[in-house]
């Protein structure tokens, strides 16, 4: 089965870029994926496959493949969605729609596994399970579709799920992979500190909103200075701090927005213990009302370390002129909800290189120039469909 299905994808090189490419085009925000969603399920009617639509809390899709032989379960995942972001590429097939761009991979992503998924079903017969492919929408945007996938029942019978990343750090021909703890999971944060306004002439007769904010600026930053274990992970970002008034009047009421950034669950619950503990000592050093809204978003991916070896080993055994290397990638603070099946079901999310060719440095991800080299498409589909066959001899 593998040589054949190998063989398919190589021939089918060509389509996998257009499919990228109609998807690039025609890039669709988290929650509102309607038409890829749609063309997504084109893709698979008529071919003989379960198809389940409108899975989760939006667009998500699971496709099941039957073999014909009884066996395990695996799932395999694609996000699709794209970002709000106005693209800079000189591409001919550059986003259509106005102010959102597939910035970070979602159409590669989808293309590889369609044509992949295709040619697992063509040859479904030889095949020694079943395998669920699964096309979530809003990974962008929390709270995410992979959380409420999970929840709905519909892939509770998976023993193993896998998944990967274009990532421009690394040239196409370098696959990267990742055991344990492997990507940051991260908390949104609102506070909003409600205090007394009056005239800059008279402090005393105010309660200063924007003072408080100041001080729960700097006094939040020593929770990773101060509270945190040197040897762990841990950022705390203010990205907004909405105090604007006029110059002579003291501010009654501001709002602070960041996020919290952790590579364990002990590390998200320090932090979120002392933010807390910090906001109820504002309250009563300040004399202010706070109201903090704490969002945790998505938890540390964490890929089984075995399974993740398994991938290792199954990548290196590949002798394949197109994989070149296979290395092991560094701890990466942004955060995937991916983490949510890993949660539940043994995984493996591991990162194809895609760094165009003929640049020094590359725009990474959600960058508005970001930008792929197309070869990476296919080893992409090369890497998992080694994966799945191994996966069932190993098994």
């Amino acid at each position: 089965m593998k040589s054949n299905l190998m063989n398919m994808l190589e021939a089918r090189k060509g389509e996998i870029v257009q499919i990228r490419r109609h998807l690039h085009e025609n890039p669709e925000l988290s929650f509102k994926e309607e038409k890829t969603a749609q063309y997504i399920i084109d893709f698979y009617k008529g071919k003989g496959v379960s198809i389940q639509t409108n899975v989760g809390n939006g667009l998500g899709i699971i496709v099941t493949i039957e073999g014909g032989k009884p066996g395990k379960t695996i799932g395999l995942r694609a996000d699709f969605d794209a970002l709000p972001i106005t693209e800079e590429t000189e591409v001919p097939f550059r986003s259509k729609n106005e102010g959102v761009m597939h910035a970070c991979g979602h159409d590669g992503h989808t293309a590889y596994l369609l044509v992949l998924a295709d040619c697992i079903n063509e040859l479904k017969d030889s095949l020694s399970g079943t395998i669920k492919i699964i096309h979530q929408h809003a990974e962008e945007t929390p709270p995410g579709g992979a959380k409420s996938m999970m929840e709905s029942g519909a892939l509770d019978e998976l023993d193993a799920i896998f998944g990967i990343h274009l990532f421009p750090s690394h040239p196409a021909g370098v696959v990267g992979y990742r055991g344990g703890y492997s990507m940051a999971g991260r908390t949104y944060f609102k506070l909003a500190i409600k205090g007394v306004g009056g005239h800059g002439s008279s402090p005393h007769m105010a309660n200063d909103a924007i003072v408080a904010g100041a001080h729960f600026v700097t006094a939040v930053q020593t929770v990773i200075s101060r509270r945190l274990n040197p040897f762990d992970m841990g950022v705390v970002t203010i990205g907004s701090f909405d105090g604007k008034g006029s110059f002579n009047v003291i501010k009654d009421r501001i709002e602070i927005e960041g996020d919290v950034r952790y590579m364990t669950a002990e590390t998200q619950q320090l932090i979120d213990k002392e933010i807390h503990r910090i906001v109820k000592g504002i309250e009563t050093e300040f004399d202010v009302q706070c109201e903090l809204t704490y969002v945790p978003d998505y938890p540390p991916l964490y890929n089984d370390p075995e399974l993740t070896e398994f991938v290792k080993n199954s990548l290196e055994s590949m002798n394949d002129k197109e994989i070149e290397q296979v290395v092991e990638f560094p701890v990466f603070s942004g955060s995937e909800d991916f983490a949510y099946y890993a949660e539940k079901i043994p995984g493996c999310f591991f990162y194809i290189g895609c760094k165009p060719k003929g640049v020094e440095k590359a725009y990474f991800n959600h960058h508005p120039k970001f930008d792929i080299d197309e070869d990476a498409l296919l080893i992409a589909s090369k890497s998992v469909a080694q994966v799945v066959c191994r996966f069932y001899e190993w098994n």
